[in-house]
């Protein structure tokens, strides 16, 4: 028996909410998640036709990628095509979830199946996030400290990139005195206690921070558990805004556009003026990714590729760099494979539809 929660849970373990930008709505947009699932509908957009689907296919949960609502409501009165689908979905007990800039930031998210579509190699984050890790250190009784290290790990500290585990260990000696009405773990009230003890150090990411506090305390053994959170000032490599990469090859910059056109199925590919420069290596962004065209440029990559860009983008970026946008739909619809392969691998006799909506509100001629 699936619940709901429990599917949403393994969405939010790979792309856990706390990665989303502030002005995101990411989430459940409505529904109770505690009933049993029926079915799952995979979608980038929720419209009145995704929602009449899922009603038809049996689905009590739809996973978006963009939000249904981006602000609170004052009133549900079936005016606009948003309050029409909540209103249904509260009328046929559907749940709406929707994975946005959390799974474009995460590691194997949006952008890095962008990546893989594409061909390319040696794929990292392009815009790290910053301000995104701390780093904890506590100390424990030396019999403890191998208890205190497995739970801190266990709960998501400790991880650098591609090793878990990782922390720095130094003996020394904790001295203390405990007062009246305390019942110390060692030592006796009133009189000065010298304890061995072992300083551990490990760094994990700041969304986490509640999470390792309460695993930490639930092991300590001391009374008052001395320990302390220091701010981070390393970028967090594992996630972030867009990628970069390099093909397996050089390629002419118009052989490489009729590529992605064919790729990604677009109406047409709006780019800047050809630099005259084979294309190696590969920045990219689904969706709106402008904001990173000088990261790209920084970077010394070749062509950046986004679903959306401004008049003034194709001007500014002379020709430094090639830009090419292909569509936010285009470039984000890959989104539901990465929401079917979390859920099917966990769950895998559990029913997921991908959407037969088109939901793409741009129209080609």
């Amino acid at each position: 028996m699936i619940r709901i929660k429990d599917v949403l849970k393994e969405l939010e373990q790979y792309a856990p909410l706390p990665l989303q930008e502030s002005f995101d709505n990411a989430g459940v947009q409505v529904g109770d998640v505690n009933q049993l699932a029926t079915g799952a509908l995979l979608c980038l957009d929720v419209t009145e036709e995704v929602v009449d689907e899922a009603i038809e296919m049996g689905c009590n949960l739809i996973i978006s990628h963009h939000p249904l609502a981006f602000k609170a409501f004052k009133s549900l009165t079936g005016s606009t095509y948003i309050e029409r689908c909540m209103i249904k979905a509260c009328k046929y007990d559907l749940v709406i979830y929707a994975a946005h800039t959390n799974i474009d930031n995460a590691a194997g998210g949006v952008n890095f199946r962008l990546a893989e579509l594409i061909g390319l190699e040696n794929v990292r984050v392009l815009s790290p996030q910053k301000g995104a890790l701390l780093k904890l250190v506590t100390f424990v009784p030396e019999v403890y400290a191998e208890l205190v290290r497995t739970t801190l790990f266990n709960a998501g500290a400790g991880t650098v990139g591609a090793y878990d585990s990782c922390s720095f260990n130094l003996a020394g000696k904790g001295t203390f005195r405990a007062g009246e009405g305390t019942n110390p773990f060692c030592g006796e009230v009133g009189e000065l206690h010298v304890e061995r003890e072992i300083r551990i150090e490990t760094i994990l990411p700041a969304f986490r921070k509640s999470t390792i506090t309460r695993a930490l305390l639930s092991v300590h053994p001391y009374e008052e558990p001395v320990f302390d959170f220091y701010p981070l000032n390393n970028t967090w490599d594992q996630v972030g805004s867009g990628v970069v990469g390099e093909l397996p090859e050089e390629e002419d910059e118009l052989v490489f556009l009729q590529r992605i056109k064919d790729l990604f199925q677009v109406g047409c590919v709006k780019h800047s003026a050809f630099t005259g420069k084979p294309i190696r290596e590969v920045a990219l962004c689904g969706g709106s990714g402008a904001f990173l065209i000088k990261d790209a440029i920084a970077y010394g990559a070749d062509v950046f590729i986004t679903g959306e860009a401004k008049y003034n983008d194709f001007y500014d970026v002379e020709d430094r760099i090639l830009l090419a946008v292909i569509g936010h739909y285009e470039s984000e619809v890959c989104t539901k494979d990465i929401f079917y392969n979390i859920i099917s691998k966990k769950f895998p006799t559990f029913a997921v539809h991908f959407s037969n909506v088109n939901s793409n509100p741009v129209k080609y001629l």
